[in-house]
């Protein structure tokens, strides 16, 4: 099941007696699990029937027996295991998912790994409970993510905007969200979310980012470029070159796939480079500036200066200079 379908049957009260949640993205993980806490039982209920623990703090013999126990005046009793990754015997939660109790719902929280999908635990799970793997978003869905999150609470939001906290933040979903509701909260009466907001509200600026120096690059602007290079080395723990370097690469390779294209419709384009339709034009124009042969020149360049910027390739030289050299040749 997927993360909507989840919370649709916990709203419906459509439970499950063990809910196994494991893998690398831990924001569903926590969002399923603070469902569970917050609305399963009655705030009267929760102190006799409710139990939260940590990995580290407890085993599963333990844990086994207090799902085991029966709900007092409540119709479920709720036990949640948070950071179960931390458990070293986790494979014996088998003798628990066997024969779970019906008026219990355990809850495992199990961060960052999964498990054996060979091993009777998982089988087990499968058939007895509902096992929920938390994947990790490719950054090039990431910009969409955040329109569906605003969605969700009946906003709209800008492609540059969306685009803008994807290379700030990466594919971060907590961290993501954390700031989205700040937004939300700071402009209850905003329907509408742009990079002006972005820039007031969360710091991050609507003319100095990678959105604007890719957008400059493809135009060949060689003003604009300048500028935008000279804040990020005045401002480089906000700007890292490393992230600069891996966006232009993403950037001019989807520029050379661009020029592969023999339907360059926009339906098409947008979905084979896995982008909104509204940054099109500037692919279109990158496209008419740079050749195949200059384009292949800039991504080997590319690797060539995120080793350099990695101590690999030569001496220690400042992260703006590197910049700097990698705008020139890529310019000219």
């Amino acid at each position: 099941m997927n993360f909507e379908s989840i919370i649709s049957d916990l709203r419906n009260k459509k439970y499950a007696p063990v809910y196994f949640l494991m893998g690398d993205e831990p924001y569903y993980i926590d969002k399923i699990t603070d469902f569970i806490a917050d609305n399963v039982l009655s705030e009267s209920e929760k102190p006799f029937n409710q139990v939260i623990v940590y990995g580290k703090d407890t085993d599963i013999a333990t844990i086994i027996d207090t799902a085991r126990r029966y709900p007092m005046m409540a119709s479920y009793f709720v036990v949640i295991v948070k950071e179960a990754q931390q458990m070293k015997d986790i494979d014996d939660l088998i003798h628990y998912v066997e024969q779970p109790q019906p008026s219990t719902l355990l809850v495992i929280g199990y961060k960052y790994k999964i498990l054996d999908k060979r091993k009777k635990l998982y089988k087990s799970i499968n058939e007895k409970g509902l096992l929920f793997e938390s994947k990790k978003l490719y950054e090039d869905k990431i910009p969409d993510w955040i329109t569906g999150y605003l969605k969700s609470h009946n906003r709209t939001v800008e492609p540059k905007a969306a685009f803008i906290l994807t290379e700030n933040l990466g594919n971060d979903l907590s961290r993501i969200a954390g700031e989205l509701d700040k937004l939300l909260i700071t402009l209850p009466d905003e329907r509408h979310i742009t990079s002006e907001h972005i820039e007031k509200y969360i710091g991050i600026s609507k003319e100095y980012n990678n959105f604007e120096l890719h957008k400059a690059l493809g135009q060949k602007n060689i003003i604009k470029a300048n500028r935008i290079i000279n804040y990020f080395s005045q401002n480089q723990k906000n700007n890292p070159l490393t992230v600069t370097i891996t966006s232009l690469y993403y950037y001019f390779t989807r520029v050379m796939l661009y020029h592969t294209l023999q339907d360059k419709s926009a339906g098409n384009a947008a979905s084979v480079l896995q982008v909104n339709p509204f940054f099109l034009k500037d692919y279109e124009t990158a496209a008419r500036n740079y050749t195949r042969n200059k384009l292949a020149e800039i991504i080997s360049l590319l690797r060539e200066y995120d080793m350099k910027s990695k101590g690999y390739v030569s001496a220690s030289i400042p992260e703006g200079e590197l910049l700097r050299e990698l705008i020139f040749k890529i310019l000219h």
